[in-house]
C-alpha cells in the first residue's frame, strides 16, 4: 500500500503484530496502573492469551514495568516508542486526508446535456442545484460517470469558482392568533418572487399561504432551509409568525444572507 506522492505507511502499520503491540501499549498507558488484560483483549479484539504474550514482550523490552497483581506502568522508553510511532501515523493520516481523500472527492451534478466518463465540464448553478455543462463555465470538473441530459453524474477534480449571486430573503411577518392584527392573502401574493421559493414558519403563516392558494416550498427546518436556499442563489419569501422572526433573522445574519423584513400590516 503505497502512493507515489506520500511514501509507504509507517512501520507500525506494516504488519498485524506491530499494530497490535502498539494498541496494547496504548491501552496499558490509558488504564495504568491497574490493568485488566481481559478488558484490553475485548477492546482491541484479540484473545486474553494474546494480550498476555504482548505484555510479556513489552516488559522484556523495558517498555512496561510490572508491579505484580495486574499493576503495570509504561516506562519512559515505552512513551518514547509510542510517540515515535504515533508521529509516523499522524504524518501518514495527514497525507491520506490531504492528498488521497481530497483527490478522489466526488460530488453530484445534473447533466445539462449528455456527458461521457472522463469529460471536462463546466459547473453552473441553476435553481439552487449544481449542473454540469459540456459548454463550460467559470468552474470546471471532470466527470467520473456518464449520463444523459437530466441525469445526475459524478464530478471530481474541481477547479475555479461557480459563478452565481446569493439570493435574497424577504420576510413577511404574520400576526399570531393571539394578536388583533390580521394579514390578507394578497400581501403574500404580492411579494412572492416569480422564480423563487415560498417558505412558511408557523401554523398561521401556513394558513395564510393556503388562503392565497400558494403551496409552500419549505415548511420545516426553515431557519436553515431558507438560508441554504439563498446561499444557493434562490430568492425566498419567508412568511413567519412574529414570535419566530428572531430565530430566522439570527441565522440569516450569521450566514451573511441578504434579507429584508417587511413592515407589519403590509
Amino acid at each position: 500500500m503505497t502512493d507515489s506522492g506520500g511514501g509507504p505507511p509507517p512501520a507500525v502499520l506494516n504488519n498485524k503484530r506491530d499494530a497490535t503491540r502498539y494498541q496494547v501499549l496504548v491501552e496499558i498507558a490509558a488504564r495504568q496502573p491497574a490493568v485488566s488484560q481481559s478488558e484490553i483483549a475485548e477492546t482491541i479484539g484479540v484473545t486474553s492469551q494474546a494480550v498476555s504474550e504482548y505484555v510479556r514482550d513489552l516488559v522484556a523490552n523495558d517498555y512496561v514495568e510490572t508491579g505484580g497483581r495486574g499493576r503495570y506502568e509504561v516506562t519512559k522508553e515505552g512513551v518514547d516508542w509510542l510517540i515515535s510511532r504515533t508521529e509516523g501515523i499522524e504524518r501518514y493520516l495527514e497525507h491520506v486526508t490531504s492528498n488521497v481523500i481530497e483527490s478522489v472527492d466526488v460530488d453530484a451534478a445534473v447533466a445539462l446535456n449528455d456527458v461521457t466518463d472522463g469529460e471536462i465540464v463546466g459547473l453552473v448553478m441553476r435553481d439552487g442545484i449544481l449542473h454540469a455543462s459540456p459548454s463550460g463555465g467559470t468552474a470546471t470538473a471532470v466527470t467520473v460517470t456518464a449520463g444523459a441530459a437530466g441525469e445526475a453524474v459524478g464530478v471530481a477534480d474541481f477547479e475555479g469558482v461557480v459563478d452565481y449571486e446569493t439570493g435574497t430573503v424577504t420576510i413577511l411577518p404574520v400576526p399570531a392568533v393571539t394578536e388583533e392584527d390580521t394579514l390578507e392573502p394578497a400581501a403574500l401574493a404580492s411579494h412572492r418572487p416569480a422564480d423563487g421559493l415560498l417558505a412558511t414558519a408557523g401554523t398561521e403563516a401556513y394558513a395564510l399561504a393556503t388562503r392565497a392558494n400558494s403551496r409552500p416550498d419549505i415548511r420545516f427546518g426553515t431557519e436553515d432551509g431558507v438560508a441554504e436556499a439563498a446561499l444557493r442563489g434562490l430568492d425566498v419569501l419567508l412568511a413567519a409568525v412574529t414570535d419566530q422572526l428572531p430565530r430566522h433573522t439570527a441565522v440569516l445574519r450569521e450566514k451573511n444572507v441578504p434579507h429584508e423584513v417587511l413592515d407589519g400590516g403590509i
